[in-house]
């Protein structure tokens, strides 16, 4: 019986080891995006506030690396370029009480040992070597108090010379991590898994953490 709670306790472990392995998002894509499209230069376009927003900044480095990636280049100017690509993002933060069942080996539950001995027909019996004698593992519940990061990332891509938007997609992502720098790799690469995608379809993400 130990040892089918031992393996229970260790499956659960496993599982939450496997969680904490990835990061997951759900992407929503809205797209019109031209079978051919010759010419990907791209220009970002933002307030004039944000040229001096060095977070803002390392955020769109991480883009134009993404957009590459996938073929698109730096226009030479803002007027050659063919697409404008508009990004903003924002984070929040709610307060979470969970509670959730764990498995308590009852051979210590209650705070300590205990080998009961009793007499029955035949001779003397002696439970402590029954196998069966201490049941299955007794369910408890654990409170755990947290605070949960909401993660959103949203980007535009449109044709620069009549605004005509082609790709619209939006990333939600949470966690308890509170830093947003060390999320958005991964919501940015996620925004383009398999551009252009299906348009109108939510998905979920499920990105390696890399150490």
């Amino acid at each position: 019986m130990k040892n089918t709670l031992r393996l229970a306790l260790l499956s659960i472990a496993v599982l939450l080891a496997g969680c904490a392995s990835t990061i997951r998002s759900d992407v929503t894509v809205f797209q019109e995006w031209p079978t051919e499209l010759q010419d990907k230069s791209f220009v970002f376009e933002h307030d004039k506030s944000l040229e001096s927003d060095l977070e803002y900044q390392s955020y769109q480095q991480l883009l134009r690396a993404e957009l590459q990636r996938l073929g698109f280049t730096d226009a030479a100017s803002p007027k050659a370029a063919a697409l404008r690509v508009g990004f903003d993002y924002q984070v929040s933060v709610r307060d979470v009480r969970e509670i959730q069942p764990v498995l308590v080996d009852p051979y210590w539950y209650g705070g300590g040992f205990y080998a009961p001995r009793f007499y029955r027909r035949g001779g003397f019996y002696d439970p402590f070597y029954d196998p069966f004698w201490y049941g299955p593992p007794i369910v408890a519940y654990q409170q755990s108090d947290y605070r949960l990061y909401h993660r959103q990332l949203h980007v535009d891509i449109k044709h620069a010379r009549d605004g005509k938007k082609l790709y619209q997609v939006t990333v939600h992502s949470e966690g308890r991590n509170p830093s947003l720098a060390a999320v958005m790799p991964y919501m940015v690469r996620s925004a383009f898994v398999d551009f252009p995608a299906k348009s109108g379809v939510a998905r979920q993400v499920k990105l390696p953490l890399k150490d």
